[in-house]
């Protein structure tokens, strides 16, 4: 599998993931758009400024590596899931207080970034994939795969037509090898939750979960968790309507935090659907480059489906002077997704995210998603409704 690491000194597997982007002395000169292969195996474009930024998160990443290897020597390997580690010391005084504040140094760690080296054992312990591949047997995984080999259904069908248009051109991902593999995830998966089957967006989250998890069956764990534990629930049914209710909760939060903008697109027509929609369907994982991605999905691993509202927010909060000289539909569009494609400084997104935005309680969207769920309910139930009617016109 692209990516499959050996036992090896930590130290080396760091530098040797994380390479220096070097571009030649003309395109420095001319500052000419560049390509390179980020840490995933993604080619990327972008000018010389691009790769600078990228370089100078490249050594925050190795930094972070060594106050993780760090806690990782003096802790134990699985340091992060005990309660007694604060900024490196021991508080005996109370254990409910030791908990809370190993948490609040966890979160604080998590958002300034897991290791790439480290990422796919803390994301399989904090997320509960882990806890939820040990209530089945330990063959369960093999065992589904074996048992669903030759079956044909409608999601099994929708998978093989996209598989080919997922991430193309990626060394891995874009070969049999690749697309077998994550056939297999997505396959097993829709026989799992046949209330979920397989929805198209589910392939772009699978695959990256594939190039971090390094196995199918990790993979499949992660993909299991985030669906059933993560995110809201009917996210990825025929009907969509956990998606519609989060654009609604969205659309609902941009007017709280960001009204002059909210303001700004109302004027215009503009449904923030158009370009949220594959945000909350694919985790962001077809818009931002992937290292930027993965920083995202280290945050929400950890705190939960909020963390995709303080992202989008940040999004339009980081081009609010931009967007609000535009006319223009195809003009907003145009600006989000130039943002999204370059926003090579993770850091800087989940800054304007976290503190910037102001904060966002899972309580809070909670209620917004219940009271959205009754209005987008009744609009579904309407349009099957309508579409009823016409069959039988039809007849």
């Amino acid at each position: 599998m692209f990516g499959t690491q050996n036992q090896r000194d930590f130290a080396f597997e760091l530098q040797a993931q994380i390479p220096i982007l070097r571009p030649s002395i003309h395109a420095r000169r001319a500052n000419l758009t560049v390509k390179f292969q980020d840490l995933y195996g993604f080619t990327v474009e972008g000018n010389v400024d691009d790769v600078n930024v990228l370089n100078e998160v490249r050594e925050k990443v190795r930094q972070q590596g060594r106050v993780w290897w760090a806690l990782e020597a003096s802790k134990g390997a699985n340091w992060y899931l005990q309660p007694q580690v604060s900024s490196g010391i021991v508080l005996k005084s109370s254990l409910k207080f030791s908990a809370l504040a190993n948490a609040i140094t966890l979160k604080k760690l998590i958002r300034k970034g897991i290791p790439p080296v480290l990422r796919p054992k803390v994301w399989f312990s904090l997320s509960g994939a882990a806890k939820k591949k040990s209530t089945v047997p330990e063959s369960y995984y093999n065992d589904l795969t074996k048992a669903v080999e030759g079956k044909v259904t409608p999601a099994t069908r929708q998978i093989d037509h996209d598989l080919p248009r997922t991430f193309p051109g990626h060394p891995w991902l874009d070969t049999p090898e690749g697309h077998a593999a994550l056939r297999r995830v997505l396959v097993v998966y829709s026989f799992r939750d046949s209330d979920v089957g397989y929805c198209q967006g589910l392939n772009y989250v699978a695959a990256l979960l594939l190039l971090v998890m390094k196995t199918e069956e990790d993979a499949f764990w992660m993909l299991a968790v985030l669906l059933e534990n993560v995110l809201v629930n009917d996210c990825y049914t025929t009907n969509l309507s956990g998606c519609h209710v989060e654009q609604r909760v969205f659309k609902d939060l941009l007017a709280k935090k960001c009204p002059r903008i909210a303001a700004h697109l109302e004027a215009l027509e503009f449904d923030v659907s158009l370009v949220a929609t594959e945000w909350f369907l694919c985790l962001f994982s077809k818009s931002l480059p992937s290292e930027t991605t993965l920083r995202v999905w280290d945050v929400l691993f950890y705190e939960g489906a909020r963390v995709l509202f303080h992202v989008a927010l940040a999004i339009f909060k980081m081009k609010e002077e931009e967007l609000l000289l535009t006319h223009q539909v195809g003009d907003i569009i145009s600006i989000v997704q130039r943002t999204t494609h370059h926003l090579f400084d993770p850091d800087e997104l989940l800054t304007v995210a976290f503190d910037k935005i102001g904060f966002v309680t899972t309580n809070s969207i909670s209620k917004q998603r219940k009271k959205q769920e009754t209005e987008v309910m009744k609009e579904i139930d309407q349009r099957l409704r309508r579409l009823n009617s016409v069959r039988i016109d039809d007849k």
